[in-house]
């Protein structure tokens, strides 16, 4: 699991979205203050900011922190002059509250490819007709968006990320539900035979998903 710091004084909205969080996969790191941000940005893969903090302004550590560790700033503050400010101090991306779950995590796992591979993220994988668009969290035929569920899109977008290699059972269930697999083998199975009842089939007549026996499932090229 990928360690996201998440730095804010308001506990039960940290705690909101920490659950959030761990329930799509991620390691959670707690911290309150400026001096949390610091201590936790060297052992954290992501850091989601707060601006109003009790012992300064986030807008100051963005600096600090430029190429330490991504930022991404979570804040009430959403003008266009603090959204300007703060990607120019270094801040990866910037989302104004109220956000949905859906689009903290999409843009969590934006910011994380983005810098995974130096700037050169890829936001569209294509499966035959299908396209799934991984920044914006939505899978689309000829344009059309298809219709899926959270866990049906969640189970898309883990695939795509691997698109032609297969995917393990396991890191599925870890990912989508955050659990073991024992625990939800029924409820993956359901979902997947879900997703793939609404992608149908290829123009060639294929399956989108193949199932690799023993392993788990991979999305064709």
């Amino acid at each position: 699991m990928r360690p996201v710091a998440m730095i804010e004084d308001e506990v039960e909205l940290r705690r909101a979205v920490g659950d959030a969080l761990q329930r799509y996969g991620f390691e959670v790191l707690e911290g309150s203050t400026i001096a949390d941000a610091e201590r936790l940005a060297p052992i954290a893969d992501l850091l989601l900011l707060d601006l109003g903090l009790p012992d300064g302004d986030g807008l100051d550590l963005c600096a600090r922190l430029a190429g330490i560790v991504p930022v991404i700033v979570i804040s009430a503050r959403g003008d266009e002059a603090d959204r300007v400010v703060a990607l120019e101090l270094g801040a990866d991306d910037y989302l104004a509250k109220p956000f949905s779950t859906r689009e903290l995590i999409a843009r969590c796992r934006s910011v994380l490819r983005r810098n995974q591979r130096g700037g050169t993220a890829q936001s569209e994988v294509v499966s035959s007709d299908i396209v799934t668009h991984l920044d914006s969290y939505r899978v689309t035929r000829a344009g059309q968006l298809i219709p899926l569920t959270t866990k049906e899109t969640e189970l898309m977008m883990c695939l795509a990320e691997n698109v032609g290699k297969p995917v393990r059972r396991h890191d599925l269930a870890d990912r989508v539900w955050g659990s073991s697999l024992g625990y939800v083998t029924r409820s993956l199975d359901v979902h997947m035979s879900s997703l793939r009842q609404k992608l149908g089939r290829r123009p060639d007549g294929e399956s989108y998903i193949d199932t690799v026996h023993g392993v788990g499932y991979r999305l064709q090229p």
